[in-house]
C-alpha cells in the first residue's frame, strides 16, 4: 500500500505553507519583465538593466544562510513572519523610489524584498519535506511547488496588463530622440506605472502576515544541542550528492531566469513588441505548470535522477533549436524549454537533501536557496554577451546567428551539468 503524500494530520499547515509558493512565484514573474521595462524607461543597456536580476537574486544569496541559522534556533512560524515582513517592506520601497526616480532605489527595494523571499524559501521547502514520510518527500515538494506556477502566471498577467501595456516609453518608437522635457514627463509617468503593482503587492503580503500570525501553526524547531556549524559545513561539503546538487541548482536557476528574462530580447530581435512577447512568456508558465504536474505524476514510477536527466537533455535540445533556428520557430523552441525546466528545482532540492538528517537539512536548505544566486550572475553575463555589438539585440552575428541567439548557449551549458547530475543519481538507485 502506497503511503499518502500528505497525511490528514498536517493538511492545514501544508495548505498554508504551500500558499507561500504562489506568493514568491508572483514576485519572480512580475520582476522578470521589469528588466525590459527599466531598459526602455531609463534608457539602459542590456547589461545595466540586468542589475534588476542582480539585486533580486543577490538578496537570496545574502540572506539564505542567516535565515537558516534563525530558523535553526527559532520556529518555522517566526521565520515565515519575518520573511513576509521583509517581503512587504521591500515592495513598499517602490513608492519612494518612484518619487526619487532613482534606479538604484528600485534595486534596493528588490534586494530587501528578496531577503524576505530567502526567509520564506529557506523555511518552506524543508518544512514541506518534513511533513510526512521520507519516501514521499520529493513528491510532496513537487506537489507544493506546483502552486508556484500559479503565482508566476498571475504575476505575468499583472506585468503585462498593468505595466508593459501602459509604458509610454515602450510604445513610442523614437523615445530616445524626444526633447528632454517631454522625456522627463513620460519617464515620471512610467515609473509610477512600474511602482503600483509592487505597492499593492506589499499591502497584500501584509494581509497574509496577519493571517498567518493569528493562525495556529506547528512551532517546530531543533530540540537539544545544535551541532557546531563547522562540523555541519564539513559534513555537507563531503556529501557529493549535496555538493553537486547545489551546483546543479545554481545552473538551473541561472538557466530559468535567462530563458524567462531574455525572451523579451529574443522577441525584440524578430520584431515582436514587449507587451506581445509577454504572451509567449505566459505560454512558458502554462507549460511550466503542466510539466510540473506531469513530472510529479511520473515520479511515482520513474527514479527522480533518471527523470531529471531526461528532462535536462530535452531542455538542451530545445536550447539548440533556440540558438540555431532564427525567427518564430526559434521563439517556439525557447518557449518549449519551460516544460522541461518545470521538474528541475524541486527534484534537485529533494535529491540533494534526501540523505541529510534534520539538523543538517536546515543548513543544507540554506545552501540550496543561496544557489538561487545563479539567477543574479548568469543573466548579467548573458546581457554582456547581447551587448557585444551594442545596446541592441542583433547588432552583430556570432557563429552565423545574432548575438541574442548566441547568448542562449549559456543555458545549454547549465542543462548539460544538470543532466550529468541526474545521470549520476540514477546510477545510485
Amino acid at each position: 500500500m502506497k503511503k499518502a503524500v500528505v497525511s490528514k494530520e498536517v493538511m492545514l499547515p501544508f495548505i498554508l505553507i504551500t500558499s507561500l509558493f504562489a506568493l514568491w512565484g508572483f514576485a519572480n514573474a512580475v520582476t522578470d519583465p521589469m528588466v525590459q521595462a527599466f531598459k526602455k524607461v531609463l534608457e539602459l543597456s542590456n547589461s545595466q538593466a540586468a542589475w534588476v536580476q542582480m539585486a533580486f537574486y543577490g538578496g537570496y544569496f545574502c540572506m539564505a544562510l542567516p535565515a537558516a541559522l534563525f530558523v535553526r534556533k527559532y520556529s518555522y512560524k517566526v521565520g515565515v513572519l519575518i520573511g513576509l515582513a521583509l517581503y512587504a517592506g521591500g515592495a513598499l520601497l517602490f513608492y519612494p523610489a518612484a518619487i526619487l526616480e532613482q534606479f538604484w532605489f528600485f534595486c534596493l527595494g528588490l534586494y530587501i524584498l528578496t531577503f524576505g523571499l530567502a526567509f520564506l524559501e529557506t523555511t518552506a521547502n524543508p518544512y514541506i519535506l518534513a511533513m510526512g514520510d521520507k519516501s514521499t518527500a520529493t513528491q510532496r515538494l513537487n506537489l507544493a511547488q506546483a502552486f508556484n506556477p500559479l503565482g508566476l502566471i498571475l504575476g505575468l498577467l499583472v506585468a503585462q496588463q498593468f505595466v508593459l501595456k501602459k509604458l509610454e516609453s515602450d510604445n513610442i518608437a523614437n523615445f530616445s530622440s524626444l526633447d528632454t522635457a517631454k522625456k522627463i514627463m513620460i519617464r515620471s509617468a512610467d515609473l509610477m506605472v512600474i511602482r503600483d503593482p509592487y505597492v499593492i503587492l506589499g499591502l497584500l503580503v501584509m494581509a497574509v502576515f496577519v493571517l498567518i500570525a493569528v493562525s495556529k501553526m506547528p512551532q517546530a524547531k531543533d530540540d537539544g544541542e545544535m551541532a557546531p556549524l563547522g562540523d555541519t559545513f564539513s559534513s555537507l561539503f563531503q556529501n557529493a550528492n549535496y555538493r553537486n546538487g547545489v551546483l546543479s541548482q545554481v545552473f538551473y536557476v541561472g538557466a530559468q531566469i535567462m530563458c524567462w528574462t531574455y525572451i523579451y530580447q529574443y522577441a525584440e530581435a524578430i520584431g515582436i513588441a514587449s507587451e506581445n512577447a509577454a504572451n509567449y512568456q505566459f505560454v512558458c508558465f502554462i507549460l511550466f505548470l503542466i510539466g510540473r504536474a506531469i513530472g510529479t505524476y511520473l515520479l511515482r514510477f520513474i527514479n527522480s535522477g533518471k527523470l531529471l536527466f531526461q528532462f535536462a537533455i530535452m531542455a538542451g535540445i530545445c536550447v539548440l533549436a533556440t540558438v540555431f533556428i532564427e525567427g518564430i520557430v526559434g521563439l517556439y523552441a525557447l518557449v518549449g524549454i519551460s516544460f522541461f525546466m518545470s521538474l528541475m528545482f524541486p527534484t534537485i532540492y529533494g535529491i540533494a537533501l534526501e540523505d541529510l538528517d534534520e539538523k543538517e537539512s536546515k543548513i543544507g536548505a540554506a545552501g540550496l536557496v543561496m544557489a538561487i544566486v545563479g539567477g543574479a550572475l548568469m543573466p548579467k553575463l548573458q546581457g554582456m554577451i547581447i551587448d557585444l555589438g551594442g545596446s541592441g539585440v542583433n547588432d552583430t552575428q556570432i557563429m552565423g546567428v545574432s548575438e541574442v541567439n548566441f547568448s542562449f548557449l549559456l543555458p545549454l551549458l547549465c542543462f548539460l551539468f544538470i543532466a550529468y547530475y541526474g545521470r549520476n543519481i540514477s546510477k545510485q538507485a
